[in-house]
């Protein structure tokens, strides 16, 4: 299980949006739009499920997209640009 993250257009920084969820489960839904409020540029971003991903405490070695687990940052999501 592992928290879904999304990038701030603005600054790069990694941002959960609150869900919860495996990485097979995540990768199962259909595309959707939603929107999550960032707070470390104060501001309110559209995304599409195709640019998030799910952080997890370890990275699967069959997982289906590329690993960004090493890049998770905290459950905050203060994390500097990539």
């Amino acid at each position: 299980m592992g928290v879904v993250m999304v990038k701030c257009p603005e600054t790069g920084h990694h941002i959960p949006i609150g869900i919860v969820t495996d990485r097979k489960s995540f990768d199962a839904t259909p595309v959707f739009f939603a929107r999550v409020y960032c707070a470390i540029c104060r501001t309110e971003h559209e995304w599409f499920a195709k640019e998030a991903w799910v952080c997890e405490a370890e990275a699967s070695p069959r997982a289906s997209r590329p690993s960004r687990s090493a890049h998770c940052g905290s459950v905050l999501g203060i994390m500097p640009p990539m």
